[in-house]
């Protein structure tokens, strides 16, 4: 058919499949609030509980739905430590009810759980604990441009494999294109991301073990050497559809998994946890 030899059509395809995995992304890891409801006395009750926050603010957990009548408490502890619970009350506003997590230092987590009551009964919200990691703020002009690199980065990629399948004329250029992205994106700003939130510029391979540099420094490896064999004859498009098969699987590794902790018992923040 005429519309498979179009480019914009392959270009639609790319970008419809590169949201999918910018969701997939967004829904997953230990990043993600731990959400749902519950119902107590034929009530809705939902939840919205944090994994992530910022160092210099109290984390905000929230309970919704019809609250009138319910109080709450959260029970928190330093994250992989045997300090004793504490407990933050819940205030309620009518419309909701809110409580604040004191904040830690960057890298440093801690684990809670939440119980309500309705006044003849406590509801323990989650089975397990839930952990959340606070980290430092990341200005927008840093962060937005990162993350427009990271997918444009993954948009090209992925077009740019077709183009290879395709055989298409445009490979030499769009494979420099991802090149550049993913350097700009990866291994410029991600530092410079990574140093606003956990104090350090680099924690993958060869000083660390963090998993989000590390993916970072294998897919800009392999785009690198697809980029020096194709740039050398156009008939090695076998390296660009590797090095971005690679990038796929690395993307659908959920974010911020093994990266960042702190240590409470030494001060010191360690990776790959």
């Amino acid at each position: 058919m005429v519309l498979f030899k179009k480019s914009l059509f392959w270009w639609i395809i790319a970008f419809i499949f590169t949201l999918s995995i910018a969701y997939y992304q967004r829904v997953t890891g230990p990043t993600y609030p731990v959400s749902g409801k519950i119902i107590i006395n034929e009530r809705l009750i939902e939840y919205k509980l944090l994994t992530s926050s910022e160092s210099h603010i109290p984390a905000e957990i929230v309970i919704s739905g019809n609250v009138k009548g319910i109080s709450g408490k959260s029970e928190y502890r330093r994250f992989k430590t045997n300090d004793q619970w504490q407990t933050a009350d819940f205030k309620s506003d009518g419309e909701k009810l809110t409580a604040g997590l004191p904040p830690q230092p960057p890298a440093g987590k801690l684990e809670y759980i939440v119980i309500l009551n309705d006044g003849m009964k406590e509801y323990l919200i989650t089975e397990e604990p839930v952990v959340i990691r606070f980290k430092g703020a990341v200005p927008l002009y840093i962060l937005i441009p990162h993350v427009i690199f990271m997918f444009t980065a993954m948009l090209f990629s992925t077009r740019t494999g077709i183009e290879a399948l395709r055989k298409g004329p445009s490979l030499k250029w769009m494979t420099l294109a991802t090149l550049i992205l993913l350097g700009l994106g990866g291994m410029l700003l991600g530092p410079v991301v990574q140093k606003f939130a956990f104090g350090e510029f680099w924690t993958g391979w060869p000083f660390g073990q963090d998993l989000t540099d590390n993916k970072t420094l294998i897919a800009f490896a392999a785009w690198f050497v697809a980029y020096l064999r194709v740039r050398k004859d156009v008939a090695n498009r076998g390296w660009v559809i590797a090095a971005s098969i690679i990038l796929l699987s690395i993307f659908l590794i959920p974010h911020s998994m093994f990266g960042s902790e702190l240590d409470h018992t030494t001060g010191e923040v360690k990776t790959g946890r």
